[in-house]
């Protein structure tokens, strides 16, 4: 054994040395070719996709019709409510034939009746808002009855960690597919219970939710898998200037600085600057290291560098957690304390009028009744509207422990996705040894500026203003219910809403502030 682990490494090191991979599922060194992988990850995505379009299909046609709130989109395309997403989309370009105003000029309806059709697909098309729509029926003018299930996870963590910008290094972060993934659960939950009422299903063992988890745990490792590479053919495409000779390094440098004090601009610009600067930067140099130095130790170094850093990332997850826990169960008492004050108030109330009652005539009692009923209601709401602001001010004092977490997970997804796109990118055999080692030398420079500029940016804090934080959510949630309805914003249009939006509540904060100071202040007597 001995023997064969020395040979092994001997294999391990030459074949490494060589840019080849260790392939885990075939258990042999291969040479890995970025493009090839791309086009694998999209064939697979189309087998995934008819798979579940098969299964699906087959499971629908033998079950009865889903209850929903409204069927009215359904009707309009001419579907069953069990329909697949396939079947929704063949049945929307056939209907659509029928009604497009080009095909009936003589109808003067026919604009309105195709407005109306693409509502119903884009509605019936898109998994969470169907679920919403299901669930709730159509929105009304001003969307209110859009539920969280219509909320697109990516919009909102968009919106609130502004990761556009840097969309194209680290693509769709963990934190925003899990949560899509947990609320389609949730969505898939939901309409299995519908179903089980329906034909009085035993709801206690659901066959069909166990099948969809294990399809989206294969579904999220593609994603991933499709992500890496994504990024890896942006960051080819970034430094494919610089390593085809046409603009000079120190062009390059100054290029790549440029963009980071952009993205510096942003709220938690500089984290993300220091993040994807420095698992750039060490990826580069663990890759170098192997190829340049004596026995591979820079490579060691930048390794251990690397291994010490994963292991800080995790226990800074770790602490979050439990800080974020501590807050949240924290308010949820100091809410609880409230309402239980509230309740034995209303209580003694209530005890306090029972004994008034049995010393006033029935008539009294009767006007007394009517009189205070109108007075109790008002206080009711009064102190429900006071418990609601109390909770509110709870929960905002724990959002800035909730954005830490967030980002330390969001910290931890960026190290390990730019790991995999690096070594990707570093050891595709689409390209000779030498251009793989000019690619690791531009992400080093990439690398070097981006953490550079974040370490030294105002925005490399998770210390946010919770103002801030609660203008991001509003908008946010805005956002994503305006693409549940088909339209969309801007980031320029988003970030200036955000903008009102924290005008706006700074302005509100102000103006409680001095009616509570001119309520305080007791009036002088005239002189």
């Amino acid at each position: 054994q001995m023997g064969r682990g020395v040979v092994n490494t001997g294999e391990a090191m030459k074949c490494s040395h060589m840019g080849m991979q260790w392939d885990v599922d075939n258990r042999e060194w291969v040479f890995y070719r970025l493009n090839e992988d791309w086009d694998n990850i999209i064939a697979a995505e189309a087998e995934l996709k008819a798979k579940k379009g098969e299964q699906s299909s087959s499971t629908n046609s033998n079950k009865p019709e889903k209850a929903v709130k409204d069927r009215a989109y359904y009707d309009l395309l001419s579907v069953s409510t069990n329909a697949t997403a396939g079947e929704i989309k063949k049945a929307y370009y056939k209907e659509a034939r029928k009604v497009h105003p080009d095909k009936c000029p003589d109808d003067p309806e026919s604009a309105s009746k195709f407005q109306e059709l693409g509502a119903a697909y884009q509605t019936l098309s898109n998994e969470q808002s169907r679920a919403a729509y299901d669930k709730c029926g159509k929105p009304d003018s001003k969307g209110s009855n859009i539920g969280a299930d219509a909320i697109d996870p990516y919009v909102f963590f968009a919106v609130m960690f502004g990761s556009h910008l840097v969309e194209p290094y680290i693509g769709e972060l963990w934190i925003a597919s899990t949560a899509d993934t947990v609320m389609k659960d949730a969505n898939l939950v939901h309409m299995a219970q519908m179903e089980e009422m329906e034909v009085d299903a035993d709801p206690t063992k659901d066959v069909s939710e166990m099948a969809s988890r294990a399809n989206s745990s294969e579904e999220s490792k593609l994603k991933q898998r499709k992500r890496e590479v994504k990024c890896g053919m942006n960051l080819r495409d970034k430094i494919e200037t610089y390593i085809n000779g046409s603009i000079t390094k120190e062009e390059f440098t100054e290029n790549c600085r440029k963009e980071a004090e952009e993205i510096g601009k942003g709220t938690f610009g500089g984290l993300y600057l220091t993040a994807i600067g420095y698992a750039l930067e060490i990826e580069a140099d663990e890759f170098i290291g192997f190829q340049t130095s004596f026995m591979g130790i820079d490579g060691h170094t930048a390794k251990v560098r690397k291994k010490t850093n994963a292991i800080s990332n995790n226990v800074h997850v770790v602490n979050t957690g439990i800080k974020a826990f501590r807050a949240g169960r924290q308010a949820y008492k100091d809410v609880e304390s409230v309402a239980q004050l509230e309740k034995d108030s209303d209580s003694k109330d209530e005890t306090k009028k029972g004994i008034e009652a049995k010393d006033a005539n029935d008539s009294d009692v009767t006007e007394k009744t009517e009189e205070e009923l109108k007075k109790e209601l008002e206080g009711k709401k009064k102190r429900d509207e006071a418990q609601a602001l109390i909770a509110a001010e709870k929960l905002e004092e724990s959002l800035p422990v909730i954005i830490e977490l967030a980002w330390a997970i969001n910290n931890r997804d960026i190290s390990k996705t730019l790991k995999h796109t690096c070594n990707k990118l570093f050891t595709d055999a689409n390209v000779e040894m030498k251009v793989r080692y000019e690619r690791a030398e531009a992400v080093r420079i990439i690398g070097k500026q981006f953490y550079e500029v974040g370490k030294d940016s105002e925005s490399n804090t998770t210390t946010v203003e919770t103002g801030d934080i609660k203008a991001r959510a509003e908008v946010a949630v805005m956002r994503t219910m305006a693409k549940a309805q088909g339209q969309d914003m801007s980031e320029d249009d988003t970030e200036a809403m955000i903008n009102q939006a924290k005008t706006m509540a700074a302005a509100q904060k102000a103006a409680t502030a001095a009616a509570a100071a001119s309520a305080a202040t007791p009036l002088q007597p005239p002189s």
